[in-house]
């Protein structure tokens, strides 16, 4: 977790940069894999899949010790519930959170040539993917909460990797991805109009991560 001595606007800053890089990360290596797959959808996931995993281990390493890395609201809000994260800074997060992903979006969209202002028509929904969307979140916020000191960054990553092929939804689980990925009209991408189903089964699973730890009880 930050110390004393860094300032809000460097952790509105490690929010903000952090979360643009992973949705440059996401969207960027969906185009390439897309792109370099030959129409093999799991071998393109696959290629996605990785790249994830390791930029997000990389960019946890780097920003935790400014920011708690969150690089997501549901986390932000649920750090908020928990006293981790002072109520005055929940929506300054937030807010930088979902600037850095659109502004990672259109970086990917740059990088390989595309149109900078698209939106996904990409239609995500049913039952079946907001159910994995609540599920991913939930493993997401347990994993995070009761992670042994010090291995953070490698159960987040490991476990998001897992997630993008058990859920049928390949996890978004954070409502700042969701809002990057319709900037994008590509393989990582999410229409608008399947964004909302997504960000409530992202916030309802949040919660529900919260009340299972609690009912574990203490894990350190």
């Amino acid at each position: 977790m930050s110390g004393q001595s860094v300032t809000l606007r460097q952790r509105l800053l490690a929010e903000g940069l952090g979360t643009a890089l992973l949705l440059a990360i996401v969207v960027g290596s969906g185009i390439m894999a897309e792109r370099l797959s030959g129409g093999n959808v799991a071998v393109a996931l696959l290629a996605n899949t990785l790249a994830t995993v390791w930029g997000l281990y990389v960019l946890i390493e780097i920003f935790g010790p400014l920011s708690g890395a969150h690089f997501n609201p549901a986390v932000s809000l649920a750090m908020t519930a928990r006293g981790e994260l002072a109520p005055s800074l929940a929506l300054p997060y937030i807010a930088a959170q979902l600037l850095g992903a659109l502004l990672g979006a259109w970086l990917a969209n740059a990088m390989f040539e595309l149109p900078l202002l698209q939106y996904s028509t990409k239609l995500r929904g049913g039952t079946g993917q907001y159910l994995a969307e609540g599920v991913a979140t939930a493993g997401l916020l347990l994993v995070i909460l009761r992670a042994p000191a010090g291995r953070a960054s490698s159960l987040v990553a490991s476990y998001i990797g897992a997630a993008y092929w058990f859920t049928s939804s390949t996890s978004f689980a954070n409502p700042a991805a969701v809002f990057g990925r319709m900037f994008s009209d590509s393989f990582a991408g999410i229409a608008p109009l399947s964004a909302a189903g997504f960000v409530i089964a992202q916030l309802l699973g949040a919660a529900a991560g919260l009340g299972l730890h609690q009912l574990l009880g203490r894990s350190k």
